[in-house]
């Protein structure tokens, strides 16, 4: 629960979705729709049942308020409450899930790239970005089959992953200063200033190699998919610096098919 802080303070809340730095805000914004969207959120990424006063005592909201939305969702089939009135994504979450997975198409299209990636025997990885988290909508290691790869992992915080960079590297800076207002940023002990010259050098190279670990040694690096970038995909578990090159080609073309097979 503790995370959940760092992910939907009520300053974020207002941010609610991933392009809002390129989509101007409306003239009166539906407050009621924001809230409940973002406590659908906290649940999607809780790890277990939550309460109604915890969820909202860590998304900064009034309890009453919280609860409220919890019994719609729950009315709606969105969320399921336990037997100790707890709240859980219900069934209506998953068939959503399912749905827009089948609707956008895009694990089903790059499934055969990224199935090619795995001879690596390194992580592959399809991710996209929703505030300062990369969501693995695929993510293969050696040892799993495809089936185990899809959704396996729950959120990660964008500035240790190569695909959260890449797609951060395409926002507005000011959006990325206010998406980590009065936050640690991990990897990034100096602050925001220090992340976004990252962001600046891998925006100009069009791809970002992450090492998060020296001992032992754990890095990726990402391109993005799309123009303008919607995701990304990567190869890490210990991407070697004399290694990045041929990675980075195999991704590179990887991308291209994947966004020929979507166009087609």
């Amino acid at each position: 629960m503790a995370a959940f802080r760092s992910r939907f303070s009520q300053a974020d809340s207002v941010q609610p979705c991933n392009h809002m730095h390129s989509v101007a805000p409306p003239a009166q914004p539906n407050q009621s729709l924001i809230d409940g969207l973002t406590v659908l959120q906290a649940l999607a990424v809780a790890a277990g049942p939550v309460g109604g006063r915890a969820l909202a005592r860590e998304l900064n909201l009034e309890p009453t308020r919280v609860n409220r939305l919890l019994k719609t969702l729950a009315f709606l089939g969105m969320a399921e409450q336990t037997s100790d009135r707890k709240y859980l994504p219900g069934p209506g979450m998953h068939v959503l899930a399912a749905r827009s997975l089948y609707g956008s198409g895009l694990v089903r299209q790059a499934m055969p790239q990224l199935e090619a990636l795995t001879r690596f025997q390194r992580v592959v990885a399809l991710g996209v970005l929703w505030r300062d988290q990369v969501s693995y909508l695929y993510h293969w290691e050696p040892g799993l089959s495809s089936v185990q790869a899809v959704g396996r992992l729950n959120v990660y915080p964008a500035s240790q992953s190569s695909i959260g960079r890449m797609l951060l590297a395409r926002m507005d800076e000011a959006y990325v200063r206010a998406l980590y207002e009065g936050k640690e940023i991990a990897l990034f002990p100096g602050g925001i200033e220090d992340l976004l010259a990252a962001l600046r050098n891998e925006r100009e190279q069009n791809y970002a190699y992450v090492v998060q670990r020296t001992e032992p040694f754990t890095s990726s690096l990402a391109v993005p998919l799309g123009r303008p970038a919607y995701a990304g995909i990567a190869l890490g578990g210990g991407v070697r610096p004399e290694e990045v090159a041929d990675c980075l080609r195999a991704l590179r073309d990887a991308a291209r098919e994947i966004e020929e097979a979507r166009t087609k």
